[in-house]
């Protein structure tokens, strides 16, 4: 009797060991990425403005890739539901599961931050500060 199956996954083929550097470099950048968009949504809910440019505009450019990253784990996340009925894989130490739960979390939250931002302060900060803004 051959108890070897052919079809069975490895778990020592060399693109699931890729993938997993994949899984937990995406996992490790969208837990970063929560975390920046998080504080920025506190930030703005508190002050009326997101995070101060910094030295040249590093803080700025953090904070707006932070929310391309948020917006991008949600995307994949709609996209691997709709196309195997589950979302992201959780990934090496669940990271990405992390990641993605957070992602969602902060939607809400967005929606939330931009409706009192609207009641409390009477407008939408620009995404990129402008000369005489109110936030620049």
């Amino acid at each position: 009797v051959d108890d070897d199956d052919d079809d069975a996954p490895r778990g020592d083929d060399d693109d699931v060991n890729e993938n997993k550097g994949l899984l937990l470099a995406a996992g490790l950048g969208g837990v970063v990425a929560s975390c920046v968009t998080g504080y920025s949504l506190y930030t703005l809910k508190n002050t009326g403005c997101g995070l101060p440019a910094g030295p040249g505009g590093i803080v700025g450019a953090i904070e707006g890739i932070s929310y391309l990253g948020v917006a991008g784990l949600l995307g994949a996340s709609a996209y691997a539901k709709k196309t195997t009925g589950s979302g992201l894989p959780a990934g090496p130490y669940a990271l990405l599961g992390l990641a993605e739960g957070v992602a969602f979390v902060l939607a809400l939250a967005g929606v939330y931050v931009g409706i009192a931002q609207i009641i409390d302060y009477g407008y939408i900060p620009n995404a990129v500060p402008v000369e005489g803004g109110k936030c620049a």
